[in-house]
């Protein structure tokens, strides 16, 4: 069992190498072309701000609603979820999901760094936040936690609720991604880039773990529709 895991955490971790090899040319290349992206990016800005100015009761909804969705309560769910895993003996799942999330994370706050373009400045701002702008952090926490949960839960739900699942996931990254433009603290590519950057990551581990698992003599399976682990949920079973 601990040379499975221990197989299992050199793939994510080669996973997670991979995608930050990948993903820093990214962030370089936007230094580079940025100034094509800045006329849309600042027309969008100044069209979302005016509305949000002008409809108070709508800018009120979108802050509960990025509040509520942002990277911390993301991370809590993740956590919360790997230890259920942990205490039913999925050491493995666990792993995957809170290495997932980890990496997105410090990836995204590499890619500010490296990048540091500046966040909005409008007048008479609805919303604030700290830091530098690309990627959105919100919209990246958010992309990787939906994409998480959903491919956690898949085993466990009816063939129809997995198309469901996906596309309440799907909703969720995307809407606090316009979040994050419609009140100003983040530019279009910023939202773009994020979510793009979340997809990235759950891709590369998910395709590490199914790697893994296909080494270990398991039956190869369709992570999207199956779950990043198909046999989990009658070994979860057993164990409750």
């Amino acid at each position: 069992m601990r040379s499975e895991e221990g197989h299992l955490g050199l793939r994510l971790a080669m996973a997670s190498v991979a995608v930050v090899l990948a993903m820093i040319p990214f962030g370089l290349l936007l230094i580079v072309a940025r100034m094509p992206v800045d006329d849309l990016d600042m027309r969008v800005a100044e069209d979302l701000h005016a509305y949000a100015l002008e409809n108070p009761g709508v800018t009120r909804l979108l802050i509960v609603w990025t509040n509520l969705f942002g990277p911390w309560p993301w991370r809590i769910a993740v956590v919360a979820y790997a230890v259920w895993l942990l205490n039913k003996g999925a050491a493995r799942l666990a792993a995957w999901a809170v290495t997932t999330i980890t990496v997105g994370g410090l990836l995204a706050l590499v890619l500010k760094i490296i990048v540091a373009r500046a966040r909005p400045h409008l007048p008479d701002p609805v919303a604030l936040a700290p830091g530098d702008s690309f990627p959105s952090g919100h919209a990246v926490n958010a992309t990787i936690g939906a994409g998480v949960i959903v491919l956690l839960l898949l085993p466990a739900l009816p063939r129809w609720w997995r198309r469901v699942a996906w596309g309440f996931a799907w909703f969720l990254a995307l809407s606090v991604a316009c979040t994050r433009v419609a009140l100003g603290v983040h530019w279009v590519s910023d939202a773009v880039a994020g979510v793009v950057l979340g997809v990235a990551v759950v891709a590369a581990t998910t395709a590490a773990f199914e790697t893994w698992r296909r080494d270990q003599g398991r039956r190869p399976a369709a992570p999207l529709a199956e779950g990043v682990e198909p046999e989990s949920v009658e070994a979860l079973r057993d164990r409750t």
